[in-house]
């Protein structure tokens, strides 16, 4: 465990953080014990995990509004879960090109047309992690390129409207999944 006491008191909005310690970190996140001042002027205490990269998921859509979800056992979780492709990205690389590689690694897809929908916070109550969710269009095939965690990946290519009806049945509960299927959802309903 780590024991940093190094930061100042420090006004965050309405909050006033009196000290923070590093209480565990590795490779992808910090933690970190805070006291603070709440906006009622109650001292208090918050747990605040900090990402050294950031979320990035990607839509394929190709030409018959087909899509890839990919479902692997999630470690945190101890379940299956069916999600769109994604990854993290370094904090210092362009969401655009995380998002590339990630899919590239993912299903084998690269190239075509990009377009990113949305930023997003993916639990702003206890980290600061942001996430960036594109659409890709016009993909190419190619080899997938898998990590270590990524062998148990299953890319499994369906109707686009059969991936809504997955969300819609409870069988997708990503956050980053549901919010960028429903956000092209109206892209595809708007024509």
């Amino acid at each position: 465990m780590t024991n940093n006491k190094n930061k100042q008191a420090k006004k965050i909005g309405p909050w006033t953080r009196k000290t923070s310690t590093e209480v565990y970190s590795n490779p992808w996140m910090t933690l970190h014990h805070e006291e603070v001042i709440t906006p009622s002027g109650t001292e208090g205490i918050y747990g605040k995990v900090h990402f050294k990269s950031r979320a990035i998921g990607i839509i394929p859509l190709d030409e018959h509004n087909n899509t890839i979800l990919v479902g692997q056992y999630r470690y945190a979780l101890d379940e299956y879960s069916w999600e769109i492709p994604m990854g993290g990205g370094p904090l210092d690389e362009a969401p655009l090109l995380s998002a590339q590689r990630e899919l590239k690694e993912e299903t084998g897809l690269h190239g075509g047309d990009w377009q990113q929908l949305f930023k997003l916070h993916t639990s702003n109550s206890v980290t600061d992690e942001e996430g960036y969710v594109f659409l890709a269009r016009s993909l190419q095939s190619g080899e997938q390129d898998l990590g270590d965690t990524e062998g148990d990946l299953v890319v499994k290519q369906l109707p686009f409207s059969e991936a809504i009806a997955m969300l819609e049945r409870g069988e997708i509960t990503d956050v980053i999944s549901i919010a960028g299927l429903l956000a092209v959802e109206k892209i595809i309903k708007q024509g």
